[in-house]
């Protein structure tokens, strides 16, 4: 009889874990579908970084904002260093870490190149090319190279693999300075004399046992990356805490404040390997700095600023000149010095007719 009960037992409570077990499982279930998480995590960091799609507005105001500089009969290409470290560079370097919904320029670069929005292309020392043999690898180029923590979404339904970043992994506080390359140049046949902005590149700062070394990135063209920044408010003064200019504006306005390290040259060489004295490339700087200028003054007539004057003041002005030659014509039988004259008598002198 105990026997009995006991394998009567046995069975209801194998019949009463049936249940639980299968009740583990669907709650378990959700845990392991991990690309679901992995999309809602990424749904929310493109919600935080707030660097949506480009509408064809935007794409159609881009296209009108290119300066096309095919045309020009004159072009002169110059390469500046931006240091971020100077105070009028520094709305390029702040915020370091995105705050408040505001991001600085490496930042809102590197978070364009994780959700696949933007193209890099790499460096090479004095030339750059902008195709695809020079396209970089954002995971093994950047991410790897850079030893930075990603989580990766793998390909899914025709869309390239896609990566997550931390914000406080993004090294945008080690990227303390910027190549641009820009180009001067003078359309003839729109009598038109500007500057066009082409590419820049940001400079990774790292401390080891041998110092501070610097390495260039990569190179982006400006007309990629412009229609992200042209919503990205800075804030461009001490003084005035407004946000009233964007990093768009800061660029088209020449805001920065950026250093001559080269001109395209024919024997491609830099400032500093032509010029090797430090006040012999101070000196260099300023030249290419003057001969901008003056060729931009050579080009347009100067108007006469000195208004003509008025007949009336004219006349006395005519009579003011005379009355001074005349006075002047004077002087000098003024000036001359008469013989002294024998001093006369005391007593009188009587005339000949009255004798």
């Amino acid at each position: 009889m105990k026997r009995l009960y006991y394998i009567l037992a046995l069975a209801s409570f194998l019949m009463a874990s049936v249940p639980l077990h299968a009740q583990e499982e669907n709650n378990t279930q959700p845990e392991r579908r991990t690309p679901r998480a992995r999309t809602g995590s990424r749904e929310a960091e493109k919600k935080e970084s707030g660097l949506p799609e480009l509408t064809v507005r935007a794409q159609d105001m881009n296209e009108r904002m290119i300066q096309e500089i095919g045309n020009a009969r004159w072009m002169r290409v110059i390469y500046r260093e931006i240091d971020l470290q100077k105070e009028q560079n520094a709305p390029l370097y702040y915020p370091v870490k995105p705050l408040n919904g505001s991001m600085n320029l490496f930042s809102t670069i590197f978070q364009l190149m994780s959700e696949n929005k933007l193209e890099a292309y790499r460096y090479e020392d004095g030339f750059e090319a902008f195709d695809e043999e020079h396209l970089i690898n954002f995971k093994e180029d950047v991410l790897d190279r850079a030893y930075i923590y990603y989580e990766e979404i793998p390909e899914r339904g025709g869309e390239t693999a896609s990566y997550i970043i931390n914000e406080s992994d993004i090294p945008s506080a080690d990227v303390m300075a910027y190549y641009i390359k820009e180009a001067w140049y003078f359309d003839q046949n729109n009598s038109v004399f500007d500057v066009k902005t082409l590419a820049i590149c940001p400079i990774l700062t790292t401390s080891g046992d041998l110092g501070e070394q610097t390495t260039p990135l990569f190179w982006i063209p400006y007309e990629n990356i412009r229609p992200y920044i042209t919503n990205s408010l800075i804030m461009t003064s001490n003084v005035n805490n407004a946000k009233t200019f964007t990093i768009d504006d800061y660029f088209r306005r020449r805001m920065f404040d950026g250093e001559i390290i080269k001109t395209e040259n024919l024997m491609n060489r830099t400032l500093r390997q032509l010029y090797p004295e430090p006040d012999s490339l101070k000196l260099a700087q300023q030249q290419i700095e003057t001969q901008l200028s003056t060729f931009q003054e050579s080009l347009y007539w100067q108007p006469d600023t000195i208004q003509a004057p008025d007949p009336k003041q004219a006349k006395k002005a005519v009579k003011s000149d005379r009355v001074s030659q005349t006075t002047s014509a004077k002087e000098p039988k003024q000036l001359k010095v008469s013989t002294p004259k024998a001093e006369r008598s005391a007593a009188p002198i009587r005339s000949v007719r009255r004798r």
